[in-house]
């Protein structure tokens, strides 16, 4: 009985030796044409996919400057309540002790404040941000009559986050 049984699995085992050498040996695969295809429809996916991806991050880039550029305003509204309802002395160090979270420079993937500053004698003001990966700036712009106007400026051809010169 076990010779029976040794015999049985030696037989099992070259057929399965036997099956792999034939899985082995058959002229299956993919042809080239087949190849070249599948690269030419990962490339024409990469070409929409990527110029969308970038433009998605410029829009972050832009509103992370529009973001920046609205801190700045509300640290400037503090400052004026804190100094007689004027804006004399407003600028970019200044409204940082405001709003210890304003970046001041460029850096670190972020937008950052550009410039600040006192106009009308101190009745009004401006605050520019800029977008990092852009360029473009946003401006807030208050008048000695308290109008608030908010405009923009994009420096290329990508006007994702900037594209009626207002926001």
């Amino acid at each position: 009985m076990r010779i029976a049984q040794a015999v049985s699995r030696d037989a099992d085992q070259i057929d399965v030796s036997a099956r792999v050498h034939r899985f082995a040996r058959r002229d299956e695969g993919f042809t080239l044409i087949e190849l070249l295809v599948v690269v030419l429809i990962i490339g024409i996916l990469a070409a929409i996919a990527i110029p969308s991806f970038l433009a998605q991050k410029n829009k972050a880039t832009d509103a992370n400057a529009k973001e920046v550029a609205r801190t700045a305003e509300l640290a400037a509204e503090t400052y004026a309540s804190d100094h007689s309802a004027t804006y004399t002395g407003v600028e970019p160090t200044t409204l940082k002790e405001y709003d210890a979270s304003l970046q001041l420079v460029e850096g670190n993937g972020n937008a950052w404040l550009s410039a600040a500053e006192a106009t009308e004698g101190g009745a009004g003001y401006v605050v520019t941000a800029t977008a990092p990966t852009s360029n473009d700036t946003f401006t807030v712009t208050k008048s000695a009559a308290g109008e608030v106007t908010r405009t923009c400026k994009a420096v290329g051809s990508n006007k994702t986050g900037c594209q009626s010169g207002t926001w």
